[in-house]
C-alpha cells in the first residue's frame, strides 16, 4: 500500500478486521461499528452532540442521534429532580 494513495473500501475493511482480530474482539467489526464507537466515546467525554454532528459530516442532528449510542456511565450521572426533594 502506498501511503500517499487513499485506501480503498476493501483495503480499509481488511485493516479493520485484522485490528479486531489482533485485539481479540469476537463480535463483527465494521467501519460502521467504528463510527458508532467514535460518536459514543465523544458523547461519554461530554462533547456536544452538535460537535459530533459536524465531525461525522451529518446535515441533520437526527442522523447523528441515530449513531450515538446512549452511554450507560453518562446515564448514571443524571440526577432526577425528584431525587433532590427532601425526604418525607
Amino acid at each position: 500500500m502506498d501511503p500517499v494513495d487513499p485506501l480503498s473500501t476493501r483495503q480499509l475493511n481488511r485493516v479493520v478486521h485484522a485490528a479486531a482480530e489482533d485485539a481479540q474482539i469476537d463480535k463483527r467489526v465494521t467501519m460502521h461499528t467504528l463510527r458508532h464507537s467514535f460518536a459514543t466515546h465523544l458523547l461519554e467525554q461530554k462533547v456536544d452532540i452538535r460537535v459530533i454532528q459536524v465531525l461525522l459530516g451529518h446535515k441533520q442532528l437526527e442522523t447523528t442521534a441515530l449513531y450515538v449510542q446512549v452511554a450507560t456511565d453518562l446515564l448514571r450521572e443524571v440526577i432526577s429532580p425528584l431525587e433532590r426533594l427532601p425526604a418525607g
